[in-house]
This record gives C-alpha cells, sequence and structure tokens, in this order.
C-alpha cells in the first residue's frame, strides 16, 4: 500500500472500511530468518504465532489499527539468555509497544510540547486517544540527547522549595542554553559533574566559596571566572555600603540632616568606645560595661572618623515632590507666606495631598534644599551609571557627589574603572591608592586578584595588580 509504505514488508490479508475506524489485518511471511536480540543469531526455526494489535497514523480523519501476526521463534544458541523471541517488523511493531514508529513520534512531540493534560486533548483530535497520565510515562520514556559539555559553562543554583531543597543548573555560558540539572547544589555533585565532562576548560561561576572549592577538587586546570550578573551585584552592594558611611560628607546635597538624638548617641556612643581602648580594655570588656554587641564595639573602633557613624536621614518621594520649584520661589519672595496659603496654590495645580504632608515637608528642609531628598540608594545609583546615560541635572549631582569629601572621589574613581565591565571583557583591578584606608569596594571580590588568569599566565595576588575578568552569557 503506497499510502502506508511500512506495510510492504508484510503480507496485507484484509483491510475493513468503518464509520470511524479503518482495520488492517497482516500476517508475516514465513521461513524468513530473523536474528535474536539476545545473541545476534539468526534463527527461522517457528515456535508458534500471535496476533499484536498496533495502533497507526490516522486515515481520512479514520484511526487505523493494524493486526500483525508475527512469529514466536527459538533461538538456536544453547548459551543465548532467550529460549524464544518474537520477531519485529521494521517500521510497523516495536518491543513492548502498542503504537506503530509513526504515532509515538507524534504522541512524544505532543507530550514535549504540552505534557500532560492538555496534550491528551490534542491527541484525541488528533484520532490518538491516551490519558494524561500515559502521555506524561511516554514523555518521561524518551531518551535525552547526548550533548557533549562545552569549553566554557556555567553553574549556578537555584530553589525548587526555599529554604529547604535546592538544584544545580548547568549551562553553556556563551549561548545560555541549558545543558544539565543536578538533583542537589552539595560539592560532590558538582565535582562528580565536572569529572564526566573533562572537555570544560573555562567554569563561570557565582561568588561562593562551595562552588570555588568543588572546581578546584574536580580539575585544578578549569579557569573559574565570575559572572558579570554576580560581579556587577556585588559591586553595587559593596558601593553601597562605602556611600552609606559618607553620609554625613553628601548629605549637604539633599535636605539639610537634623542633629536628632539617634546621632548624639553615636557620638557618644564611639567615644566612650575609643575612651576604654585607649586604656586598654579588650572589646569584649567594653561591650559588657556598654551593654552592647561585640559587633558595635567593633564598628566603632573601626572607624577613624566620627562623622562614618552617621547616617543621613532618609526622605522618601512624596505627592509635594512636583510642585517644590513653586513652593521655593514663593517662600523666596515671601518667606513669611502661611502654609494654607501655599497648600491653596499647589491644589489649584493638581496637587491632591493633606496639609499634614506639606507641613512636613517645609519643616524637613526638603523645599530649600538644591535636589530632591537624597538616599544612599539614590547616590549609589548615580555613581554606578554609566556617565553617558545621566541627563545634565544628574551629570553635575554626580559631580558634587564625587567632590563631596577625598574618600567619595576616589570611591567615583573607582565605579569608573569598573564601568568597564559593561562594555569590554576585559578590565584592571579596582584597589586602593597607596596611604588611603581600605574601603569597602577593596573587599568587594573584585576589588582584588582572586580569579585566575588564562592558561599560561602565572596567579598573582595583591593590591594593584591587573587581571582579567571573564564576563560571559551577558544579557544586557
Amino acid at each position: 500500500m503506497s499510502i502506508n509504505p511500512h506495510l510492504s514488508s508484510v503480507l496485507i490479508e484484509k483491510v475493513e472500511l468503518g464509520e470511524s475506524l479503518v482495520r488492517i489485518t497482516v500476517r508475516t511471511a514465513a521461513g524468513v530468518a530473523v536474528r535474536c536480540p539476545g545473541c545476534g543469531q539468526s534463527s527461522g526455526w517457528e515456535h508458534s504465532r500471535y496476533v499484536r494489535q498496533v495502533a497507526d497514523e490516522a486515515i481520512g480523519g479514520r484511526s487505523v489499527r493494524i493486526s500483525v501476526s508475527v512469529r514466536r521463534l527459538y533461538c538456536g544458541n544453547a548459551v543465548c539468555s532467550m529460549t524464544t523471541f518474537v520477531e519485529q517488523v521494521d517500521g510497523l511493531t516495536e518491543r513492548y509497544q502498542r503504537r506503530t514508529p509513526a504515532p509515538r513520534r507524534i504522541v512524544e512531540a505532543v507530550a514535549v510540547a504540552l505534557a500532560g493534560c492538555a496534550g491528551a486533548r490534542l491527541l484525541a483530535t488528533l484520532h490518538h486517544t491516551l490519558s494524561s497520565a500515559s502521555v506524561l510515562n511516554r514523555l518521561m520514556r524518551i531518551p535525552l540527547p547526548d550533548r557533549p559539555a562545552p569549553k566554557v559553562v556555567g553553574t549556578d543554583e537555584f530553589a525548587l522549595r526555599k529554604g529547604h531543597r535546592y538544584a544545580t543548573i548547568i549551562t553553556n555560558a556563551d549561548t545560555g542554553e541549558r545543558i544539565e540539572v543536578l538533583p542537589d547544589r552539595r560539592k560532590d555533585t558538582v565535582v562528580a559533574w565536572v569529572r564526566e565532562h573533562p572537555g570544560v576548560q573555562v567554569l563561570c561561576r557565582d561568588g561562593s566559596g562551595g562552588s570555588a572549592q568543588a572546581v578546584r577538587e574536580a580539575d585544578q586546570a578549569i579557569v573559574q571566572v565570575s559572572d558579570r550578573w554576580h560581579l556587577w551585584r556585588g559591586l553595587t552592594q559593596a558601593v553601597l555600603k562605602e556611600v552609606g558611611a559618607h553620609a554625613s560628607c553628601w548629605a549637604k546635597y539633599g535636605p539639610p540632616p537634623r542633629e536628632d538624638k539617634r546621632a548624639v548617641t553615636t557620638r557618644e556612643r564611639r567615644q566612650q568606645v575609643h575612651d576604654l581602648l585607649e586604656r586598654g580594655v579588650s572589646m569584649l570588656e567594653c561591650a559588657h560595661r556598654l551593654g552592647v554587641s561585640l559587633n558595635t564595639v567593633k564598628r566603632h573602633a573601626r572607624h577613624s572618623e566620627p562623622d562614618r557613624m552617621i547616617r543621613a536621614p532618609v526622605y522618601r518621594a512624596c505627592l509635594v515632590d512636583a510642585y517644590r520649584d513653586h513652593l521655593r520661589q514663593r517662600r523666596c519672595e515671601d518667606p513669611a507666606v502661611p502654609v494654607p496659603h501655599l497648600l491653596a496654590e499647589i491644589r489649584e495645580q493638581g496637587h491632591t495631598g493633606s496639609a499634614d504632608l506639606l507641613v512636613h515637608y517645609i519643616n524637613q528642609g526638603c523645599v530649600e534644599s538644591d535636589h530632591a531628598a537624597l538616599s544612599p540608594r539614590k547616590v549609589t545609583g548615580l555613581l554606578i551609571r554609566h556617565p553617558g546615560r545621566l541627563d545634565g541635572r544628574q551629570s553635575i549631582q554626580r559631580g558634587q557627589l564625587a567632590g563631596a569629601c577625598p574618600k567619595m572621589t576616589v570611591l567615583t574613581a573607582q565605579v569608573a574603572i569598573s564601568n568597564r565591565f559593561r562594555s569590554r571583557r576585559q578590565g584592571v583591578l579596582v584597589s586602593t591608592p597607596e596611604g588611603e584606608d581600605v574601603n569597602e569596594l577593596s573587599r568587594w571580590p573584585g576589588g582584588r586578584a582572586l580569579y585566575d588568569p588564562r592558561p599560561g599566565e602565572p596567579r598573582t595576588q595583591g593590591p594593584g595588580v591587573a587581571c582579567r575578568f571573564y564576563c560571559f552569557g551577558d544579557r544586557s
């Protein structure tokens, strides 16, 4: 039959046409030798026959059932584990299958695309009746393709159930294609996978020490690099800490900070800690005498300048920000203008806030400040953002923040060097100039020569050493 070429190797006995079903009865030829699947020896010694029912592709909107009479044969090899075996017809039957290869491929394609219930509904339209469980079983039986590991891979962990169960994903760092998902995030699992794939030359990972140790145990020749996202995230966190430490310097470019009770207490506590340390009292004893934690004592002892402990007040954006220019102009013309008059004027312009909101806004000094309310996050954003993406006002404000104090100037220069990660794969080590105190950016993993050099180059460590950063898998 030309419409069913896989029936050319069998003898067609009968074709029955029904309203919704086409039944074809066929039988295999007798006397034809068949190879034993156990030992490979050919045999034509017939034991018996039985009929198999297999489903085929639909014809004219009607399902097709093929009744195949196949032979059970003896195996003539005395040492073979199979005494008898059933012959298989190429393109028509497969072991333990009730479908021909053609509809099996259709079921597999639908299972991959839609899986359970949705796949079963579509297959019913294609005249293949299967339950959702059968579709899932067929999906799980599909063998995974053999994908050789690329030379540059990326690894990261993710939560299957946050706080309870985690897994590790392996991807192609150049294309982003998923290679494999490991069942957990244990070091031994990663070590075993790396050893099973000796072709890996570069591994792109996050900053966790467990991943680094796993790669070193598996193969010390593999170059370990940090991916751009984790590297840039670590830089942002380090800059945020350093910006917060110098809040008293840049706060003058926002609303004027108030000397509140917290600032006074911070200065007094720092002075008490330094007085005890100068008298030879240990940090632990200082914590007991002052009734604070050991980490608090360490934080006060670490900062040589009292103002580094003072945090600038954080003002959130509010409804009055849109009318700040009008309020500032009116207060400059008439410093004694009543608040109800200002409220009536901005309400005519569309303001919907309350009188209390305007009073707090004026009392906090937000009207007289040259810029809108600043926070450590906003300052960090201005420093981290690429200069080409800043407008004129933001560029002026960034320049003022950079000149707020010498430490902010050094920090801005370090961030400018780090900005090269966005445009180039080779960076320069961010280090603190000689004679300067170590800041948070120098403690950032990207501020130390911790990443392995390229193959054949010596591994170096220490401040001011040039190193290369590999930024594979960039999606920005």
